[in-house]
């Protein structure tokens, strides 16, 4: 099957949201939360992670994470990671009561495209302290892809993980698995990366990115939002609406995409050093605001 077909799969089969102008976004991926190991990237980045999912919870945002939220390639289950980001996983819950939290499977993840391997693991968890099974995400869903229909002008943002336009990591994730488990994650502790990433593989990075554009191309200039690759994109209004909102796994910062009062910006949160030398957590934006509208084709 062509990455096309695959995309195309992914349009036809996503989750329908609808939204207006008074609706509030924040678009996350690629978080590869682990298990607080020397392979765990996340971990270097949680406290910034979780202090904008607290500010988002806070601000009435609906929390949208397209794909490899949790590394379960290099871990065998998800138990030893919610122990790890236990705190996450809480607050992430709150979301999820909320009706306001929409999770997409990717590559590192696809497993959750299995809902009785969902319902088996994350409905539920045991708390030690009271020796008892507490509640997590009940009845939650997994999706290959969302699309966010606007309820006035009827636009559409497709959003999905991306890795439909990579061969090798749609179709033998597995295998892929496989090798992250037995041979790079050992390696990485001296710093060789794991070659079929396309985040640490630039050519493929960007055959990747062209085929996703070649389709939104073929689907009338469809405004499409991914990760998988890491690569943070935000294009002009009037070139090709393909954007990523990058990683949560980026040096000392993440990034993301929110859509707020009908406009659509990408930003950055990461340390930043006071004046008396104390750190604070910052919001930076780093592109737009544009209006959504400026993307629309119909």
């Amino acid at each position: 099957m062509s990455s096309t077909k695959r995309l195309n799969r992914a349009y036809k089969n996503a989750r329908k949201i609808a939204f207006d102008d008074k609706s509030k976004f924040v678009i996350f991926s690629d978080c590869h939360r682990g298990d607080n190991s020397f392979a765990d990237d996340f971990a270097n980045n949680r406290n910034i992670y979780f202090h904008a999912l607290n500010y988002y919870y806070r601000e009435g945002f609906e929390y949208c994470e397209l794909g490899d939220g949790d590394e379960l390639w290099e871990n065998i289950n998800f138990e030893s990671i919610f122990e790890a980001h236990k705190n996450v996983y809480q607050l992430l819950r709150q979301f999820h009561l909320q009706n306001r939290l929409h999770m997409v499977w990717g590559n590192h993840d696809m497993v959750y495209r299995d809902q009785k391997y969902v319902e088996k693991h994350l409905s539920s968890y045991f708390e030690p302290i009271d020796g008892e099974d507490k509640s997590l995400f009940v009845g939650i869903t997994y999706h290959e892809a969302l699309v966010l229909q606007h309820k006035d002008t009827g636009q559409e943002l497709f959003c999905t993980h991306g890795h439909q336009a990579d061969w090798w990591n749609y179709n033998f994730w597995k295998v892929g698995r496989f090798l992250v488990r037995i041979l790079w994650k050992p390696l990485q502790v001296v710093g060789i990366a794991d070659p079929t990433s396309p985040a640490k593989n630039y050519k493929e990075l960007i055959r990747i990115e062209k085929r996703i554009k070649k389709w939104i191309l073929n689907n009338q200039l469809k405004l499409t939002i991914v990760g998988h690759t890491h690569r943070p994109r935000f294009p002009e209004p009037g070139q090709i609406p393909f954007f990523n909102d990058g990683s949560c796994v980026h040096p000392r910062s993440i990034t993301g995409i929110e859509i707020v009062n009908g406009e659509i910006s990408l930003i950055k949160w990461h340390i930043s050093t006071k004046p008396d030398g104390t750190l604070q957590i910052v919001r930076v934006l780093l592109e737009g605001p544009e209006q959504l509208k400026a993307y629309h084709n119909l």
